[in-house]
């Protein structure tokens, strides 16, 4: 008997990152609310009213960009969304995988669920009947300079739901790129049959970005609760002092992520009733203060911790956002209004979340930037008092701490590895979105250039979860290296669950 899988209404309003990310990895059922089918209803008959009439409207029938001012006759409106998605299905470089591919087309449905952008109930079940059919386009990662939307990205999402391009095989244990026509078959799903305006509504939005930065924050949010904990580990093995945490010091400069962090390792560390034997063996050293790089750790963490609360804030709004153009107003959702209107603007553009994610990238990147220092500390004898690079008889023997053979020189590679990894942060921190070019024969003449601060956001990421990694594993070798001294009941448990990895 299989469990009930958890259905998630999607409804433009609630989305959070942690939701999009579920949606991206776990099998659950994605759903419309009623509210949400009516708004787009109602959204949709003001594009079918205007294409009755017969009135000039930009997006329903005019050209597109340098091309606004040409109108299209009414017998060219489906060939005209047909002909928008395949010129602009033009992006470059490795396939999003399947997980961040879903966040994609899941935001924009969430979108689309607001009613604004003036699709077809029928397009978007489509689009809902292939996200749960896990029925998913083969995007590229390049192309998009993040105004006006992630067109080439989107282009591609939708590229394949037409029967054209590329779908992931997901039917198999390792996803493999098919022939579209042929995955849909697989699904049993009908071709979309794109409508006036729909083309672009379906691509028109910041969702590369934000998908993406979904997927980034959640990782760096849970990376910084796990650098608060190697810290305190690494602390521990140096044989820190404690004081430097005390609330006092930092309650006297009341920023929240340094409290928080503050906090955190001090709760970890040696008190009257969480004692470390460890910590005990050091009290009467003589040592005032320690290095920044222990010393300070609340005060370089807490700032990380604002940052990346800034950032959700930011990417909370932007996917619960329309970022569409031109946007559907019904004189029904409005006391104010006294007939429907649709307004060209420029929600499409992505500066807010690219902004953001460059200054993830930079605060993230500052938790590789202070571990690589700590592991440095670790490894070098004259600065722990340990075996150099956290090995005994270093040279030709080596000697075995639990599940971990270290030949030679002990980690001093794994350093080598760490600091490679934060120089190749360093780089990746160069603000993407304080860039622009201007494209569309000077029509979209400032961009954010989002999608690469997104991708570059990612990748930061990724390397400090390795330096993290790393930094782990060289305070649990020097707390080995303190037997038979034990550290905090906190601390020994974390460590046992490192040694039976």
């Amino acid at each position: 008997m299989t469990s009930k899988k958890e259905i998630i209404s999607l409804d433009g309003n609630s989305l959070t990152p942690e939701l999009l990310c579920r949606v991206g990895y776990d099998s659950t059922v994605r759903k419309l609310t009623k509210s949400s089918w009516e708004r787009v209803k109602a959204g949709r008959k003001v594009v079918d009213d205007k294409v009755d009439k017969k009135e000039v409207t930009y997006g329903i029938n005019t050209g597109f960009g340098l091309f606004s001012n040409i109108s299209i006759p009414e017998h060219d409106l489906k060939q005209l969304q047909l002909n928008l998605i395949r010129s602009h299905a033009c992006g470059q470089g490795a396939y999003l995988t399947v997980p961040l591919t879903r966040m994609l087309l899941a935001l924009r449905i969430n979108t689309l669920a607001k009613g604004h952008s003036g699709v077809s109930c029928e397009t978007l079940q489509q689009l809902v009947d292939a996200l749960n059919l896990n029925c998913i386009s083969c995007v590229p990662t390049q192309g998009t300079v993040g105004a006006s939307g992630d067109l080439a990205p989107l282009a591609h999402l939708v590229l394949g739901l037409l029967g054209e391009g590329e779908m992931w095989d997901t039917e198999k244990t390792f996803p493999t790129p098919a022939q579209a026509s042929v995955v849909l078959k697989k699904h049993n799903l009908k071709i979309l049959d794109l409508k006036a305006k729909e083309g672009l509504a379906l691509i028109n939005g910041t969702q590369f970005i934000t998908g993406l930065g979904c997927e980034a924050l959640v990782r760096a949010e849970k990376l910084a609760r796990q650098a608060d904990v190697i810290a305190a580990m690494s602390l521990e093995a140096l044989r820190g002092t404690v004081r430097a945490f005390d609330d006092k010091i930092h309650l006297t400069r009341p920023h929240n992520g340094q409290i928080l962090s503050a906090t955190r390792i001090r709760h970890l560390l040696h008190t009257k009733a969480n004692p470390s034997e460890i910590s005990l063996s050091h009290a009467n050293c003589g040592s005032v203060q320690d290095a920044y790089t222990l010393r300070c750790v609340p005060q370089v963490h807490g700032i990380v911790l604002d940052t990346l609360a800034f950032v959700r804030k930011i990417l909370t709004t932007e996917i619960n956002s329309a970022t569409d153009n031109p946007m559907i107003f019904c004189k029904s959702w409005y006391e104010q209004l006294e007939k429907d209107d649709i307004i060209s603007g420029g929600n499409f553009h992505g500066e807010y979340p690219a902004k953001v994610l460059d200054f993830l990238a930079i605060a993230v990147h500052e938790l590789g930037n202070i571990s690589e220092r700590r592991i440095e500390r670790l490894n070098n004898p004259d600065l722990s008092h340990l075996p150099a690079f956290l090995v005994k008889n270093g040279g030709l023997n080596s000697d075995t701490f639990f599940c971990y053979n270290i030949f030679g020189k002990g980690f001093m590679l794994a350093h080598c590895t760490a600091a490679s990894l934060v120089s190749e942060n360093k780089v990746l921190c160069h603000p993407s979105s304080i860039d622009s070019l201007s494209t569309s024969g000077a029509k979209e003449d400032h961009v954010s250039m989002g999608g690469f601060a997104a991708r570059k956001a990612l990748e930061v990421v990724g390397n400090v979860e390795k330096i993290l990694g790393i930094e782990l594993l060289c305070a649990c070798q020097g707390i080995d290296l303190l037997s038979p001294l034990k550290s905090t009941r906190s601390l020994q448990q974390v460590h046992e669950i490192v040694r039976k990895v």
